[in-house]
Order: C-alpha cells, then structure tokens, then sequence
C-alpha cells in the first residue's frame, strides 16, 4: 500500500483525505513513477467540487491530479522510459500520491526542478493547443484574458516567442508581471475595451480567453468575428458563437517542445508555493481564494 490523497464525496477542499491506497500497475505503454512533484490545476478543484460531475463524473474514492513528475520505478509493456529515469508527463488514475502512472512520460531535463517539470504539464499543453487552433501567426495581434493565470503566463511567452503582439488583461497586482513576460498588459474589469482598444489601435486579430469572466461578447464585437476567439474557461461559450477547447489525448504532442523551451530557459513557469501532500486541502483553498500569483505545487 501507498499513501493518496482522496475524496469519497464532493464538497470543499475539506473532502481530501491521507488515505491509503494500492500502488498502481503500470499498463502496456505506461510507466510507474515514484512522484517527487504533483501540480495542483483549477480542474482538480473543478471535479472535487462536483462542477464538473455531469461531463467527468468521479468514480469514489478518486484520486486527483493530472501531472506529475518523478523517476521511473516499473514500466509496462512497450513503455517508452526505463526503471530510474526522470521523467514528466500527464497522469492516469491521479497525481496526489505518492505513485502516479504516466501514459506518454517525456525526459526530464536537469535544468528542470520537479516543481517546475510538473507544472508544465497541463498548462503548456493547454496554452500550445489553443494557440494552435487559433492560427495565430507573426505580426497579428493577440488578446489574452487572464493572461497572469497558469495558462496565461505561458500562452504570453510562447506568443511571444513567436513574434505576436500580444496583450494581456490582468489584475492590477500582476500588470507589472505580465508585463515581464512580453505583453502589454492592461487592467480588467470596467472599461477593459476601452484599454484594450487604446493598447491595440489598429485592432485584435485573435482572442484567447483563460479567464472565464464573462467577457466573449464584448470580445466578440471587438474582433467582429466569433471564430477569432476561444475560451477554456467560459462554459457559456456557445451563446456567443464561440468555441470551448478542451484536453485531448493529443495535447501530449506539445510537451517535448515545451520542455526544451522551460529548460533553455525561453519559458518559465512561476511556482508560488510547494505543500506536503497531506495538505492538498490547504492547497485548494488558497488558490480558491485567489491567493497565489503561480502554479502550487504538491510535493509527497
């Protein structure tokens, strides 16, 4: 047996329990790793809560977690890594333990801590992928919502690093950080259009909306074309014409890549604060408030 952090049933972040719980068995083409890093992602508060129970219901007692990172300790039939490697990727069955199973692992750098390897994951596939389908290309100029969130710290800096204008709507705290990161940042909430328009005077091509905040429509009359924009975040979308892109087992095409910027540094991805496993709790709760400026990270 191993130690996980479950819940049986939805509610607060009050529901994760250190239970026990049986190692898993690395299936054909997976590895088992021992987890030195597991990152927290608003769709594990998202499941835990029961929000997304209809589209992803939990099978209880359920382990949380999408990434993890940490060093190869059994493998499956056909599983590309060995016994003692490093690796990182996206996780089957939950990365709050102190084992996780990984189904496309990709070679950690030694430039990488295992903070930094785990939280790659999900929000660089995810930043990639919606980039990808925007079509964004050099020269345009994209709008990103909730650019000083998780995804939206890396959608800047790979938008960046492909000669797009980018701006970045941001809380007033995290004007000077986005800023950093290569985009002209700007304040949200009232007036955001206006400040936007100001930014960007000869106009938006693409919107990239990581916020959720209830801002499509306006976004769409800002762009005058609702196939310019996406959200990941917006479970209304399709009142507004707009697309909602979510994971696919696809996104792992993005990781290599992204993993050769984060180590090169030409990506970087903010940690705000590691836990102990036992307190995945606390973890939930501080980034439901709205506390962190960064990814939290898990550490059993």
């Amino acid at each position: 047996m191993s130690t996980a952090i479950t819940f049986s049933e939805y509610g607060a972040p009050e529901v994760l329990r250190l239970s026990e719980a049986a190692v898993p068995e690395p299936g054909p083409g997976q590895v088992r790793i021992r987890v030195r890093a597991a990152s927290v992602n608003p769709l594990d508060m998202k499941i835990r809560s029961g929000l997304m129970a209809r589209i992803m219901p939990a099978r209880f007692p359920k382990i949380l977690g999408l990434d993890a990172a940490g060093v190869v300790d059994a493998v499956g039939e056909d599983a590309d890594a060995a016994v003692g490697d490093e690796v990182l990727g996206a996780t089957a069955g939950g990365s709050y333990g102190e084992y996780a199973l990984l189904e496309r692992p990709v070679a950690k750098p030694a430039a990488l801590s295992w903070e930094v390897a785990a939280s790659l994951v999900t929000v660089g596939q995810t930043a990639a992928r919606v980039l990808d389908q925007l079509g964004v290309r050099a020269g345009q100029t994209l709008l990103i919502h909730g650019a000083a969130g998780s995804v939206g710290v890396i959608a800047v800096q790979l938008a960046a690093a492909r000669g797009i204008t980018v701006i970045g709507t941001a809380a007033e705290r995290d004007v000077e950080r986005v800023t950093a990161l290569g985009a002209t940042a700007v304040r949200y909430g009232d007036g955001w259009v206006e400040r936007v328009m100001a930014a960007a005077p000869a106009g938006v091509d693409h919107v990239f909306d990581a916020s959720g905040a209830g801002v499509l429509a306006d976004s769409v009359a800002l762009t005058g074309d609702s196939a310019k924009i996406i959200t990941i975040a917006d479970m209304s979308a399709a009142q507004d014409g707009v697309r909602f892109s979510a994971g696919t087992a696809e996104d792992g095409q993005f990781l290599p890549e992204l993993v050769h910027l984060a180590a090169a540094g030409r990506i970087t991805v903010p940690i705000w604060r590691t836990y102990p496993l036992a307190e995945a709790a606390k973890a939930h709760a501080d980034l439901e408030a709205r506390r962190n400026q960064g990814k939290a990270v898990l550490l059993p």
